[in-house]
């Protein structure tokens, strides 16, 4: 059956937070962070190579926090938890699916939710802004949920 130690999720949780940051606030360019939710391939190509680059740097850090902690991950747990991960990154960020995600929410759940998504000043995007604020706490959900799955199999 599976098993899991209790040390390797809250780690790689941990080396997942920190790249996402890194990957997703200093290595991704410019033009993908402008043009990642732009309609058609242009939008599609310019989300996937942030995607791409922001999974290889959380991979890297998954592995040398596993490498130099000694910790059992499964490479095949975390091989899906970073695919999980990728694609519920690359959903959010071509943004007119978090923006119908949060107007749905806001018609059924959570009312307002659409229009929190729309507050703040577009010229200071993306911080500042309640799509930025949505768009974070996503990732950060979808970071624990692969910390899960990568802790998976252990033992």
């Amino acid at each position: 059956m599976f098993g899991a130690d209790p040390i390797v999720f809250p780690a790689v949780f941990v080396a997942l937070y920190a790249a996402h940051e890194v990957g997703d606030h200093w290595l991704q360019t410019h033009g993908q962070a402008c043009g990642k939710g732009a309609a058609g391939w242009s939008g599609r190509i310019l989300c996937a190579r942030h995607v791409a680059v922001l999974t290889a740097v959380k991979a890297a850090a998954v592995t040398v926090v596993a490498l130099v902690l000694a910790l059992p991950v499964n490479p095949y747990a975390a091989a899906v938890a970073l695919a999980v991960d990728a694609v519920s990154h690359y959903w959010a960020d071509r943004r007119s699916t978090l923006l119908a995600l949060a107007d749905w929410l806001g018609r059924t759940l959570v009312a307002g939710k659409g229009e929190f998504a729309r507050l703040g000043d577009g010229a200071t995007a993306p911080t500042g802004t309640g799509a930025y604020a949505l768009d974070q706490s996503w990732h950060v959900g979808w970071l624990l949920v692969a910390a899960l799955l990568a802790s998976l199999g252990v033992g």
